[in-house]
């Protein structure tokens, strides 16, 4: 155990909010007691920066990680990218995710096209874990699953759902035999459709939607309608609130049968 957090090790800490020097390293940061430890069991841990109390609280945190350190709330302060400076700080390696195509035949997942904003690819990952979805496709131009803010905003289920990227024309060609959904403005009112409990739901860019492309690939176009219907009010919903609308009803109506 090392009892003072250096220069070097700061500036390695901080360098992983580029996604150059993650990829690079093939490791991310985490902060807080609870996404550390939610993410300790499902990833390896490479170092591990606490305030002498969390140590003294958890003793078994010197048996989790590669390297820890106890730092000062000051050395703290100097390597968090968060605004209220946490008692702990873990840098994980990334995980790999090893996907059975035969397996998602039987399964509700997520396909994400072109999401860009991390706040709400966090979210969607959470929403995800809140209903039992384990897999969430996203092209490559998605937001990056271990952007800081995209791990803080997944408050730990980052842990539990896995998170591939891939080529999605390419993926929707091989998963041909399972349902697609996607959701559009012209559409059909979710509330009127049938839905299966298996199945790929696709959600659109927050600029512009579903490329048109990927459009090709859906079966069963949904409309999350406004209220009352027909008097439109905002131009759309933010896709992790329309992500968690959509999944909601899915897993409704299987709870229902």
């Amino acid at each position: 155990m090392i009892m003072s957090l250096s220069n070097n090790k700061i500036k390695y800490i901080r360098s992983l909010k580029d996604k150059k020097f993650r990829n690079e390293h093939n490791t991310f940061v985490a902060e807080g007691t609870k996404l550390v430890f939610d993410l300790i069991n499902s990833c390896e841990c490479q170092l591990i920066v606490a305030l002498p109390e969390i140590i003294n609280i958890y003793p078994e945190i010197n048996s989790m990680s590669k390297e820890v350190i106890i730092a000062s709330p000051n050395e703290i302060k100097k390597a968090t990218f968060l605004k209220t400076p946490p008692t702990i700080i873990a840098v994980f390696y990334q995980k790999k995710s090893n996907i059975n195509k035969d397996d998602l035949k039987n399964k509700l997942s997520l396909v994400l096209d072109g999401v860009q904003d991390p706040g709400n690819m966090g979210t969607i990952i959470r929403i995800a874990d809140w209903f039992g979805i384990e897999h969430v496709f996203c092209s490559e131009d998605c937001a990056d699953v271990y952007n800081p803010k995209t791990v803080q905003a997944t408050m730990g289920s980052i842990a539990r759902v896995s998170v591939v990227y891939t080529d999605l024309k390419k993926l929707l060609e091989e998963l041909s035999d399972i349902p697609v959904y996607g959701t559009l403005l012209n559409g059909n009112n979710i509330y009127d459709e049938k839905l299966t409990e298996n199945g790929l739901v696709i959600m659109g860019s927050e600029g512009k939607g579903i490329s048109a492309d990927i459009i090709n690939y859906i079966d069963n176009k949904l409309y999350i309608p406004e209220y009352p219907l027909g008097v439109r009010s905002s131009e759309s919903l933010n896709v992790a609130v329309a992500t968690s609308i959509i999944c909601s009803e899915f897993r409704r109506r299987s709870l229902s049968k």
